[in-house]
């Protein structure tokens, strides 16, 4: 058990959160929710140990092992990958080296009454009684499987790490923290960097294996089936709901249409008593009653609503100019760098309108492909963009690309054109930047409110081909609903390039499926891809026995 007491975090004279308390239990699988900058992350890192709040504690029992897995983080470049995975027993290693010294101290030692001796046989006894307990794990079968799990193949194990992208050094971190069998695993975004295969052997393991895990996660799929408790950080305190994420959504909705009620019926005994104290303000007889009434408005405690309610806001991107009706063409496309083989031979087209998803693992060629479209990079065979096309293109590292010093409104300001310029406030808005944010600098933002604020810049210009690479990776899920919706309702041809079962879920209807240097172009929505595809994986480990 391992409890958390009175946490706050203040900062520059802002509290980000005060008194929280609550209890991670074994067993419990926790969703943390709120939008971006409640402070999910920074509860994250002080329960890790890896910030320090400005009061409270966490409080674990000696020999818990708590394991975090941040959004960004470096391996070292000098292991392999399996030699960096290992590292998750260094514990076990340096315990075994321990009890080899000092084996070796009492074979030299010949002082047996004394009391240091004596101190020595107590610690080779409670080193190896632990050593012991770990004696019929298999390391390097473990570590195997779990980085098979996680997509790598046996002949990445003895590459350097330094060969890898950000996103596969974090697969083999969160290998490391599975492989450590820890008592709380923290996890921030970790299917931002998963291809689907992978998210769904992440799912299995932490139902079936993990003890107590606690998720940041846009992906309502992945919560929904991992989670069986929600702690929603909002205006600086929690609400502890014992239910998955679907589950608390409708209890969530409950709440705050009871604080509402509260809220408006206490606004109206407010004005009544405003008007009394203003119509009988100067009147002898009356008072003792006005100067009570004051008093009691001084003293009220005015009923808070957690959250402003979004949800009547709508997104929508501008009537994209009307193109030719085939807006991009491969014949025998194929790209590869010296003798290696990305893809091959793909031949397809995209007609105008239609709503496409990219999936595959990682480095099966997607972005490569998205590349060629936009004509960063030689390919082979022919791929034609068709007439009249207007392109607007989210690349993964699009947040990365603003202007730390520009304020929110600024960015926006500096890119607008024209009549769109008179409806900067109202985009902003949609995407939940208040008033309070606009003067707000760029380097001050979450990752998320930077992937929100890249977003909106989408929005300024029409365009008929849109192509999105990740776009819902660090948007919270309010964010992710308005641009889902908006996508759904956009007029244009969209390509997306996704790992996001519950975003592509009704928006695409059409999958190109990247693997083993080919590209298969599937007529259907992912749902039906994965149902079929999870048969057919069934079928292979069948026919494997």
């Amino acid at each position: 058990m391992i409890s958390i007491d009175g946490l706050a975090v203040e900062f520059g004279g802002t509290t980000l959160f005060k008194d929280i308390s609550f209890v991670v239990n074994d067993k419990d699988r926790i969703a943390l929710m709120g939008k971006n900058g409640a402070g999910k992350s920074t509860l994250l890192k002080i329960i890790a140990g890896v910030q320090t709040p400005s009061r409270g504690k966490i409080s674990a029992p000696r020999d818990a092992v708590i394991a975090y897995l941040p959004q960004h983080l470096m391996t070292e470049d000098d292991r392999t990958v399996f030699e960096e995975a290992a590292q998750a027993f260094s514990q076990v290693q340096s315990m075994q080296k321990e009890l080899d010294d000092l084996n070796q101290q009492l074979t030299s030692r010949t002082d047996y009454e004394s009391e240091e001796y004596y101190e020595i046989i107590e610690k080779v006894s409670d080193i190896s009684e632990k050593l012991y307990s770990q004696a019929e794990i298999n390391y390097d079968a473990e570590i195997e499987k779990t980085l098979m799990g996680l997509g790598f193949v046996r002949s990445d194990f003895q590459r350097p790490t330094s060969e890898f992208s950000g996103g596969w050094r974090m697969r083999i971190e969160l290998a490391k923290i599975l492989l450590q069998d820890p008592d709380l695993i923290l996890l921030d975004e970790p299917t931002n960097h998963l291809d689907i295969e992978s998210v769904q052997w992440l799912e299995d393991f932490l139902i079936n294996s993990a003890k107590a895990v606690m998720i940041i996660s846009h992906d309502r799929m992945f919560i929904d089936r991992i989670t069986t408790r929600t702690i929603e950080v909002t205006m600086g305190r929690i609400y502890d709901y014992k239910v998955n994420y679907s589950a608390y959504l409708q209890l969530r909705q409950e709440r705050r249409e009871q604080q509402q009620k509260q809220f408006d019926e206490q606004q109206k005994f407010i004005a009544d008593t405003q008007q009394f104290i203003d119509r009988f303000r100067g009147t002898y007889s009356k008072t003792l009653q006005v100067q009570s009434k004051v008093k009691m408005l001084e003293k009220l405690k005015i009923i808070e609503v957690d959250e402003v309610d979004n949800s009547h806001l709508k997104l929508r991107f501008p009537p994209s100019p009307r193109s030719g009706n085939y807006p991009v063409m491969a014949e025998e496309v194929g790209k590869t760098y010296g003798e290696h083989t990305v893809f091959a031979d793909a031949s397809f087209s995209i007609t105008r309108g239609e709503k496409v998803a990219f999936v595959g693992k990682n480095g099966e060629g997607k972005s490569t492909l998205v590349k060629a479209i936009m004509n960063e990079l030689d390919h082979d065979g022919q791929l034609t963009i068709g007439h009249n096309i207007h392109i607007g293109y989210f690349a993964q590292n699009e947040a990365s690309l603003l202007d730390e010093s520009n304020s929110v409104f600024g960015t926006i300001d500096d890119v607008a054109k024209g009549d769109i310029r008179n409806k900067i406030k109202d985009i902003l808005g949609a995407f939940m930047f208040s008033g309070d944010d606009w003067d707000k600098k760029v380097k001050i933002l979450s990752g998320g409110e930077k992937t929100r604020l890249a977003m909106i810049k989408l929005l300024l210009e029409p365009v008929n081909l849109l192509i999105l690479d990740e776009p819902t990776n660090h948007l919270d899920l309010k964010t992710k609903d308005i641009l889902k919706q908006a996508l759904m309702e956009y007029d244009g041809t969209l390509i997306l390039v996704s790992h996001d079962r519950d975003f592509l879920d009704g928006m695409v209807s059409k999958i190109y499926e990247f693997g083993n240097k080919r590209i298969r172009e599937h007529f259907e929505g992912i749902q039906e891809f994965l149902e079929r595809k999870k048969m057919e994986h069934l079928r292979e480990l069948e026919a494997g026995k």
